[in-house]
């Protein structure tokens, strides 16, 4: 058996909740670090792109640590399609940490989680998939959260909404792409080699606008790579312990802490529509993954 192949371990729906929990928690406390680092908390405010390298390139040296240890072999690997997928990642994860900066973490973590909506619909035009009645539902609801978080043609309307709704759509097809690699590679090559293509996109980007940090900011982009790292790696472990439509509702506690967390730091609260957009569109992003599951059954 390859050291880099996938094991998986025996189920356990207790742990694969807690897994995904912790996961969750540490999700919201990267962007909580994003948004410390894009204002004047701790130096002058580091622009997004700067912030988005420090994510790739210390998750990258973590990653390549445990890679050294279980040595991938790289043989076969899908080398244009890992580099999309790397791009679409970077982008979203630089859109989100920029939204992140400027809104409430809540609703910026509330508009990336419309990408499974998206991803639904690039899979309907990309892989030909059917959407269904219950697809076309969540989607709907999806909308209509959408609409309240973003409040167009208000006041309250701000335009880095816009950049987490894209964020939202770069992660939607990097899902894609990864869900075709999923069953062609294992999981280490796949983190592996995204976080070093990530890393050389990020830097390559950072170095247009990069300024020095201060000597708490490098502390904190450590912190972020590393803490990013954790938690695709407890993503990937509650995903193999339980069935994903039983696990996938509990990642969306990721706007609980993350709301929790700008109220401990920042004391900043979304507003009313706002909060109950947020709800609506985990609701959706909920119904969407019960939804999958059913067609699962149905298939088998």
């Amino acid at each position: 058996m390859r050291l880099d192949a996938v094991q998986r371990p025996a189920p356990s729906v207790v742990t694969a909740a807690l897994l995904m929990l912790v996961a969750s928690a540490l999700i919201a406390g990267t962007t909580l670090l994003a948004k410390v680092l894009g204002r004047d908390v701790l130096g002058p405010p580091l622009h997004p792109l700067q912030v988005s390298a420090g994510r790739f390139i210390f998750a990258l040296i973590a990653i390549a640590m445990v890679a050294a240890w279980r040595q991938p072999d790289f043989a076969g690997t899908a080398w244009r399609l890992h580099l999309v997928r790397s791009g679409l990642g970077w982008a979203g994860v630089t859109c989100l940490f920029a939204a992140a900066a400027v809104l409430p973490l809540a609703e910026a973590t509330a508009l990336s989680f419309l990408s499974p909506v998206f991803a639904m619909i690039l899979a309907a035009l990309i892989l030909s998939e059917r959407i269904g009645q219950a697809r076309l539902r969540a989607a709907a609801l999806a909308f209509v959260g959408a609409l309240l978080l973003l409040q167009p043609g208000t006041a309250a309307f701000h335009p880095f909404a816009l950049v987490a709704l894209a964020a939202a759509g770069f992660m939607a097809g990097e899902s894609i792409c990864v869900k075709w690699l999923s069953g062609r590679e294992p999981m280490l090559r796949i983190m592996l080699i995204n976080n070093a293509m990530g890393a050389s996109l990020a830097l390559a980007a950072a170095s247009l606008v990069w300024q020095p940090p201060t000597v708490a900011q490098w502390q904190l982009l450590v912190l972020l790579g590393l803490t990013m790292a954790c938690a695709q790696a407890l993503f990937i472990a509650a995903m193999q312990r339980a069935d994903a439509s039983f696990v996938m509702p509990l990642f969306y506690a990721t706007l609980v802490f993350a709301a929790l967390y700008d109220v401990a730091i920042f004391g900043e609260l979304p507003g009313a529509l706002a909060a109950v957009g947020a709800l609506v569109v985990v609701a959706a992003a909920v119904w969407l993954t019960l939804a999958e599951r059913r067609r699962a059954e149905r298939r088998s």
